[in-house]
């Protein structure tokens, strides 16, 4: 029997024109991703104000941290409310490495990962079979042995936290606190490209299947063990190298601030308000609340900051619970 083809040519022009579509988006998310990162040298070029550096280092910060989250949390659907954990993890990493061998940043960032990487797979495995508001419990468990482990050593400074100098920074950077800056984007920018390419790939489909009903991925032949372990991992590591920076910005490392309330739900917080199902929605949500942070830790205490973001979130929630994004798309189903 002879097939008919009378449908290859039409078929055929169309798998062409997404494929160029497909293209056209990666090398203008590309160009998007350089341009990103030249404007930020350039701004250590031309602005004297340090402050601007600081306040910005934070809010790219966020981006990273929300991304990280969203991999485990928004992509594959299991809320984490241990990412101190993994951030705290990384943060001490750097220190450690600091503090040892004056270990400058770019050897931390790496170092930082893998142990990230590391405590997600055990995270995932330990975890394997619980799910929703077990994993959720699990995950906070994370976070008390993480603060419990740090008070007890007395080599990490304990409750008094560490205090440690950074080495010099490059002279084509423009001083310390910009070239923490221009390191933390390049953060930010590795963990959306991640992102992003988790989106695209099968592994984002494999994400979504689980988010989806995690039994009916596993009955329709999804490896679930296997996806769970790499969000765990994936995640961790973008959580932890997103906190191997901090000693080198601020000299200055405790235990109450790596695995701090206000960081653990800003990271919760940032995909939930710009949207957990695409990459942009962290971006989004991390460059509203960490510019309203901001610009209101000027004028309000950090208890009320903390305030400020349950707020805005229970707000969120209600208003619009799939984020902006997903306001948007409603909005432009409707017309």
């Amino acid at each position: 029997m002879t097939p008919d083809t009378s449908l290859m040519p039409a078929v055929a022009p169309a798998s062409r024109a997404r494929s160029r579509a497909t293209g056209l988006r990666n090398i203008a998310f590309a160009l998007g991703a350089i341009a990103v990162m030249a404007g930020g040298y350039a701004l250590t070029q031309t602005v004297e104000n340090p402050y601007v550096f600081f306040a910005a280092y934070i809010i790219i910060q966020y981006v990273a941290l929300s991304t990280g989250w969203n991999v485990l949390g928004g992509y594959a659907g299991y809320i984490n409310f241990g990412a101190t954990a993994f951030y705290g993890a990384g943060a001490y990493t750097g220190a450690v490495l600091l503090k040892a061998f004056d270990a400058s940043v770019f050897l931390c960032l790496p170092a930082a990962a893998a142990v990230g990487a590391v405590l997600g797979l055990l995270m995932g495995y330990m975890t394997l079979r619980v799910q929703g508001v077990y994993f959720a419990i699990a995950t906070i468990a994370l976070v008390v042995m993480a603060h419990t482990l740090v008070l007890n050593l007395e080599y990490l400074g304990g409750a008094s936290g560490m205090a440690l100098m950074a080495p010099e920074a490059p002279s084509w950077s423009g001083g310390q606190i910009q070239f923490m800056f221009l390191v933390m984007l390049g953060v930010a920018i590795l963990s959306v490209v991640v992102a992003r390419w988790i989106e695209i790939s099968w592994v984002g489909r494999g994400f979504r299947a689980l988010r989806a009903s995690e039994d009916a991925a596993e009955c329709a032949g999804v490896p679930t063990f296997k996806l769970k372990l790499s969000a765990c991992a994936i995640s961790g590591a973008i959580l932890a190298m997103t906190g191997a920076p901090l000693v080198f910005y601020a000299s200055f490392i405790e235990p109450e601030t790596v695995f701090g309330l206000a960081l653990a739900l800003n990271a919760i917080a940032m995909p939930l308000i710009g949207g957990k199902k695409s990459w942009p929605g962290p971006i989004i949500g991390a460059i509203l609340l960490g510019s309203v942070q901001q610009a209101a830790t000027i004028t309000i205490s950090s208890e009320l900051n903390i305030l400020l973001v349950g707020v805005v979130l229970i707000g969120f929630v209600a208003v619009a619970p799939d984020g902006i994004l997903g306001l948007l798309d409603r909005k432009g189903a409707r017309k």
